[in-house]
């Protein structure tokens, strides 16, 4: 026989899994505003359903697996138990930066009403590392060197709406109820259940949008009115400074394998050699030589079994630069 406690985390679950009804949100409304003691478990319990490992299994809903997941996560743990193993869970995912007020404040006022009092998740790729990210709703996040993506700490219930800053791939999990939409810039990215990857550091010229599988379409916030799509094995490339946008075909697989710690060079120019290397191996490199900056290159190396030298090495071996390498200071002439 259920307890009282068992029908409070039983009506929890069911608004986690946006399947709560009206009477059921008005029933939990009233057992959260009964004491700072029960809110105080509202916000711990949440935090503990979305930072959960096996997140896939509770968003396919079987309900009564979910209960016992979820029960057995909450069980005999103290608040401040509780509270270490939400940091411990976070510690674990590689070696992510995450900055963020998990303070749930208000979710009865309305939904629109609620959307704004979430408090935002941060997560950040460090300069010169990777971070692998699985999102409250299963899409799946590579960031790369130096990125952030940002997000409510309602993504999944009330939205799935996340920013970007700097370069990420994503395998979007399917809901056609609540739409993927990623603002990166001034360009807001639309997705349904696909594979993309998207490029755009704010100190870049350019920002790129390369789509493996699936559908994307995105806009440039100065033009709403303009609406874009990619196919499969595309890439559109937009100078930021005017918004134009010129689309190429391309092997979407290869603008990916970042994610697997490979640094490919197809042909880019020197300018955006020298911002990958940067970002990803953490080190300042100047030019002495401007007319090396007209200069295209080809490689493929592994940032983990490469050092900066080994691919400047092999890069110089052109006979199209030289360099000097100074602490985290490098000189290419």
């Amino acid at each position: 026989m259920k307890t009282e406690n068992d029908h409070i985390e039983d009506l929890m679950i069911r608004l986690f899994e946006n399947d709560l009804d009206v009477s059921g949100r008005k029933e939990l409304e009233e057992w959260i505003s009964l004491s700072p003691e029960n809110r105080k478990c509202f916000e711990e319990e949440q935090e503990i359903w979305f930072s959960a490992e096996d997140n896939e299994i509770l968003s396919r809903y079987d309900k009564e697996k979910a209960f016992e997941v979820f029960r057995k996560r909450i069980a005999g743990a103290s608040p401040v138990k509780r509270h270490q193993g939400v940091r411990r869970w976070m510690k674990y995912a590689a070696g992510l930066v995450i900055v963020g007020v998990l303070v749930f404040t208000a979710f009865f006022y309305g939904r629109n009403k609620a959307e704004s009092q979430f408090a935002d998740i941060v997560i950040e790729a460090p300069r010169g590392g990777l971070s692998r990210i699985n999102l409250p709703d299963g899409t799946k996040v590579w960031l790369n060197s130096n990125s952030r993506i940002s997000y409510s700490q309602g993504f999944g219930i009330t939205d799935r709406k996340l920013r970007l800053v700097g370069e990420g791939y994503f395998e979007v999990k399917k809901n056609s109820k609540l739409p993927f939409s990623i603002q990166s810039g001034n360009f807001l990215i639309h997705d349904l259940g696909t594979q993309f990857n998207v490029r755009n550091y704010s100190s870049d010229a350019e920002a790129e949008i390369t789509l493996k599988e699936g559908k994307v379409s995105f806009q440039d916030s100065r033009n709403i009115k303009t609406v874009y799509y990619l196919q499969p094995n595309q890439k559109a490339v937009i100078a930021k400074a005017s918004g134009l946008v010129k689309f190429e075909n391309c092997n979407a697989s290869m603008n990916s394998q970042w994610t697997n710690g490979q640094l490919i060079f197809n042909g880019q120019s020197m300018q955006y050699l020298i911002q990958t290397l940067e970002r990803s191996y953490d080190v300042k490199i100047n030019v002495a030589n401007q007319k090396i900056m007209k200069c295209h290159f080809y490689g493929d190396f592994i940032r983990q079994e490469q050092s900066l030298n080994d691919v400047l090495n092999a890069l110089s071996s052109t006979g199209k630069f030289r360099y000097r390498i100074q602490g985290n200071q490098v000189t290419i002439y």
